[in-house]
């Protein structure tokens, strides 16, 4: 079963799914590839980890630096997906990596090649948005890319850390935005 709750952030409303123990999924409403794995029988429900996940958030778009994270489950993704979303989880609060350092990280743990396209494709799919911090993960040169919250989100989320956008590339087409 999956249970579902929501949480109004001052970047509009987000989802919370569970089942029943772990945060299964947070996503912004509208957001690309939102909800795409809830299944059809979900319920409405106040659980303990969605009180927790809601501290996590208020702590968090209050401008500081949340502690421990809820429980988190990342069942349902692919050992790479896995992978690529504990790497996201290394980025401190405040700082930013991009696509190729992270596929080279995990050529340095497991020593396999890891391009940063394949890097891009699982940081897309993260189905526990801001937690597990994809829109801490940037283009090559700096270029603001790949948010499926779109990019004034993951542009806010990172000014929200701190983070100097002004220095950022901007893409002022394509399907990011």
């Amino acid at each position: 079963m999956t249970y579902l709750d929501e949480y109004s952030s001052p970047l509009g409303t987000i989802t919370l799914a569970s089942n029943g123990e772990s945060l299964t999924g947070l996503w912004f409403d509208g957001q690309k590839y939102f909800g795409a794995d809830l299944l059809k029988e979900s319920s409405r429900a106040c659980l303990p980890v969605f009180e927790s996940a809601k501290r996590w958030l208020d702590v968090y778009f209050s401008g500081r630096e949340p502690d421990a994270a809820p429980p988190l489950s990342l069942d349902g993704m692919t050992p790479f997906q896995k992978t690529v979303c504990q790497m996201l989880l290394r980025i401190p609060y405040g700082k930013t990596s991009t696509y190729a350092q992270i596929g080279a990280q995990i050529e340095r743990e497991t020593g396999r090649r890891c391009s940063s396209r394949a890097v891009g494709g699982a940081v897309g799919h993260n189905r526990i948005s801001i937690i597990i911090p994809c829109h801490r993960v940037l283009g090559a040169g700096g270029n603001l890319t790949g948010y499926a919250g779109g990019i004034a989100r993951k542009d806010a989320l990172l000014r929200l850390e701190g983070i100097d956008t002004a220095r950022l590339i901007f893409p002022s087409r394509g399907t990011a935005l």
